[in-house]
């Protein structure tokens, strides 16, 4: 998934409220550290999605048949190798959220 780095910031800044607010987390560092290493991994975070992507889609293509993006078979085959991709990267389930970006 893309989103921009504002939104990655904004994101970053609800995480650490929501931190600060839970009685459950006390902050070794200032909130503006801690804030900013949310941002490294969101990115880092966003960035193996991606790669998990384009492995999928190198996938799809090496099929000895021409799969059309969009079609049925292709949705079924990228949620496939999709999980399977996660899932040989120690990732348990991840919610599915091509639909969302069709």
């Amino acid at each position: 998934m893309r989103i921009s780095r504002e939104k990655i910031v904004r994101l970053s800044h609800q995480i650490t409220e929501v931190l600060v607010d839970s009685a459950d987390v006390e902050f070794v560092d200032d909130r503006d550290t801690i804030r900013q290493q949310v941002v490294l991994i969101l990115t880092g975070a966003l960035k193996e999605e991606e790669k998990v992507e384009l492995e999928v889609r190198k996938k799809i293509t090496s099929q000895k048949k021409e799969i059309l993006e969009g079609s049925e078979e292709w949705d079924v085959l990228f949620k496939k190798y999709y999980g399977d991709e996660l899932r040989r990267m120690g990732v348990a389930a991840a919610p599915d959220d091509r639909e969302r970006r069709s």
